[in-house]
């Protein structure tokens, strides 16, 4: 039985993992692979599981394959742990995306921006409305990449659909943040998404819920930030971030589409499914696999 709107709202607090899609050498889907890593993931105390978001790479996957791997992760996390399916591309793909994600038995859909980056407030308004309305399940909106709307525009979008629960932001924008809770408050759930290294400056204005792509590796790891974050331990929140995070997150800004590459392939070295990540994202460059050996080797603490 999925769960209600406020019901996932109440559970957005702490980390919301974020797992790969993985693929066969051929880039077929692997769900043997996924189901193995949601399994693994729901033993852990964590706020959500987000399928087909941006690191499990949504704009590869057709919408057979996005609702294989939704059926998927439903299956393999039993109502342990909420599931949440990106759903976008365009007007009528996240409409069916929506729809058939709930359909399945995921408990709420992450809307993230439609494929045209020049379209007006107007029209954006329109997308969202219709994949908020789509399903009776909570809806989160994904504020990344050319999304970057007033703080008007989003207290417009959610008096417009009741099922919005949460705004995920994926800029790290804090100013800009704060403009837009100051006019929506208590209305929405903040989540941050901008990466497991923005948690300082995330916490440090009151979030409370975060989303990780460090949980496909060290779900512990993911939870000691919040919990040092959250309970405004500074020390161990530094290490933490100076000794994992930093390093991880450096190499990762090495080359556009590394965010994903880089997870993989750690991934892969510990013997997780994964696998290879599909054009236009790139290929691990041979050069930067010995540093990331590295990181593996350091990170053992924290696995």
């Amino acid at each position: 039985m999925a769960l209600e709107p406020a019901e996932v709202c109440a559970k957005l607090h702490g980390v919301m993992a974020f797992p790969v899609t993985p693929f066969h050498a051929d880039l077929s889907l692997n769900l043997h692979g996924l189901c193995e890593n949601v399994r693994a993931l729901a033993d852990h105390a964590l706020a959500g599981i987000v399928v087909a978001g941006g690191t499990g790479e949504m704009y590869s996957l057709t919408p057979a394959e996005h609702l294989a791997v939704v059926r998927a992760a439903v299956d393999a996390a039993r109502g342990r742990v909420p599931v949440v399916a990106g759903v976008g591309l365009n007007h009528h793909l996240a409409v069916e995306m929506a729809r058939a994600a709930a359909d399945s038995g995921a408990d709420a859909l992450l809307a993230l921006p439609p494929y045209y980056f020049q379209a007006d407030e107007e029209g954006l308004l329109e997308y969202y409305e219709a994949i908020g309305r789509a399903t009776p399940r909570a809806l989160l909106v994904y504020s990344r990449d050319w999304l970057q709307p007033a703080p008007a525009w989003v207290e417009r979008l959610a008096a417009r659909v009741p099922t919005l629960v949460a705004w995920k932001d994926g800029q790290g924008d804090l100013r800009r943040l704060g403009q837009i809770r100051a006019r929506v408050g208590e209305r929405l759930a903040w989540v941050g998404g901008a990466g497991d290294d923005a948690v300082p400056g995330y916490y440090a204005i009151g979030l409370r819920a975060y989303t990780s792509s460090v949980a496909n590796v060290a779900p512990k790891l993911a939870l000691q930030l919040h919990e040092a974050a959250a309970g405004g331990d500074r020390a161990t929140l530094g290490r933490l971030m100076d000794d994992y995070v930093l390093p991880l997150y450096a190499l990762r800004a090495r080359r556009r589409g590394y965010e994903v590459t880089v997870m993989k392939e750690m991934m892969g070295l510990l013997g997780r499914a994964a696998g290879p990540v599909r054009p236009p994202l790139p290929a691990l460059d041979p050069a930067d696999r010995p540093e990331l050996e590295g990181l593996v080797e350091k990170w053992r603490p924290v696995l």
